[in-house]
């Protein structure tokens, strides 16, 4: 039997399946979404504490290490390749890319493959073994190092080498290549802690992106227009039609009546009145003064998202992170002891004070966990 309100009605209850059906529909596609990229972060996060190399992985490889020097990992799909035209390239970083975006399996114009083979990584160098024969990259001498954002293709300068080369993986194995890379650069200039702290923050802000779970609508909610084809877009024009209909109305000229035009020529012209005019004036009559702007119209108001008013224009809206805060900022925010002892970005703590270290796996420590991001 049919669910029905006080007014033995079931489209109330429709309404609200179908609402819920939707909300839960939406919130499931973006929990997901937020699980999988959560659990690459981690998965990183734990590579990047975990991975140290070592002499038997490079067991079985055609290649000879040095005394001390271990193998990360080896990618048996690469391909070697040359850039006709040869151009500088932007000095190797620990940048840790937050969002990939998903590249082409061909390489981009100007980049020519010219042998095919293994990629090997290890705590010193990159190297390429093919073929036509082998090619080294010492992390000492490298000058320039350049992902491409839209193909599996990293090209590499170093010091005694005029051309630039690289190589072309597997666009499914590309990401973990240049991760791979990026730590075993960070090793030889000891700044690995650098990259785990970079990963942490992107943990931390991605953890305050996770999805709320939608509240549950009930038939009370339900209005009227949703009775309606097009629920309140219909009423919206229909209430615009209301309005203008009438309007075109008053304007449009007024029907004429049979006859009209004859009584209007039959009907004598008022006589000109026998009073002589007035002569003009030699001063022109004075114009009115404008009258002064009301008080009443106020500003717009400042764009804060619930921040209190502050004169550096800091919010909650959205925008860039704060790592260096304006010397005002604890005469208008309530700041933590030891509020300029954090190396962090400025974030809202849940307790209502504000951090200095957002980012920080201790972020709002003591102070129950951070609430949002504070940015300018």
């Amino acid at each position: 039997m049919a669910e029905t309100d006080s007014t033995g009605s079931t489209w109330r209850y429709t309404w609200a399946r179908k609402q819920n059906e939707r909300r839960q529909h939406t919130y499931r596609e973006a929990e997901t979404a937020w699980q999988r990229r959560d659990d690459e972060l981690r998965r990183l996060r734990g590579l990047a504490a975990g991975l140290r190399g070592s002499v038997a992985a490079g067991s079985g490889l055609p290649l000879e290490l040095a005394p001390g020097e271990v193998v990360f990992r080896a990618w048996p799909a690469a391909q070697l390749v040359e850039v006709r035209h040869t151009a500088v390239l932007p000095a190797p970083d620990l940048t840790v890319e937050p969002h990939p975006a998903p590249l082409r399996h061909r390489p981009p114009d100007g980049v020519r493959a010219t042998d095919a083979g293994m990629a090997v990584i290890t705590n010193r160098r990159l190297v390429f073994v093919g073929g036509s024969g082998r090619r080294d990259w010492a992390y000492g001498r490298m000058t320039g190092l350049s992902h491409d954002p839209a193909a599996p293709v990293t090209l590499v300068q170093v010091l005694d080498r005029k051309q630039t080369g690289g190589l072309l993986l597997p666009a499914t194995e590309a990401a973990d290549f240049r991760f791979v890379l990026t730590l075993a650069f960070a090793d030889a200039i000891e700044q690995r802690d650098t990259v785990l702290a970079q990963l942490d923050e992107l943990i931390a802000e991605h953890d305050q992106t996770r999805p709320f779970r939608p509240a549950i609508a009930t038939p009370a909610q339900a209005r009227l227009t949703a009775r309606l084809p097009g629920g309140r877009r219909t009423v919206a024009v229909a209430a615009a039609l209301t309005l203008v209909v009438p309007a075109v109305l008053l304007e449009s000229d007024p029907p004429v009546r049979p006859g009209s035009e004859v009584a209007a020529a039959a009907t004598p012209a008022p006589a000109k009145s026998a009073t002589p005019k007035a002569k003009p004036s030699a001063k022109p009559a004075a114009k009115p003064r404008p009258k002064p702007a009301s008080s009443a119209s106020t500003e717009p108001a400042e764009r804060r998202c619930g921040a209190p008013a502050n004169p550096m224009g800091y919010d909650y809206c959205g925008g860039e992170r704060i790592r260096r805060p304006d010397h005002r900022v604890c005469d208008h925010f309530d700041c933590v002891q030891e509020f300029y002892s954090g190396r962090g970005y400025l974030v809202l703590c849940k307790d209502g004070s504000v951090s200095l270290t957002g980012g920080r796996r201790n972020a709002c420590a003591g102070h129950e966990g951070v609430r949002r991001t504070i940015f300018t």
